[in-house]
């Protein structure tokens, strides 16, 4: 079992940045890749960032490239999504996720355990 909770959310102006965290807790942090999503209200939970579990390869959606950067910290059992340039499209909640994928999942489908999400609000 892995427990997550994310924290760092919050309300910010377009333009500009937040650090999202999230803080594992379970058995064997580092055997999981790590995935933030986000879920806008009434659309669908889609994929945002993804970090593998032992190399620190990462693969983003389109929508943040080159505006997101996914990080963690193994001996810490953390994560982070580093969020710059922020628009108003980026309001959602974000979801931190965990998968025994050895690759870079990016499907829901495909991790076990999930956080309860925090709230990303963009004001334009």
């Amino acid at each position: 079992q892995v427990q997550l909770v994310e924290s760092g959310g919050g309300l910010v102006q377009a333009g500009g940045s937040l650090r999202l965290s999230c803080a594992a807790s379970g058995r064997s942090f580092s055997n999981y890749a790590m995935g933030w999503f986000r879920q806008a209200p009434g659309k669908e939970r889609e994929f945002v960032a993804v970090i593998n579990r032992s190399t620190g390869s990462t693969y983003y959606a389109d929508s943040v490239k080159g505006r997101f950067t996914i990080s963690r910290d193994n001996a810490k059992n953390t994560v982070h999504l580093q969020m710059n340039s922020l628009k108003p499209e980026d309001t959602a909640v974000y979801y931190c996720a965990a998968s025994l994928s050895t690759a870079l999942p990016n499907e829901k489908y495909q991790y076990n355990y999930w956080g309860q999400g925090t709230q990303v609000t963009v004001s334009s």
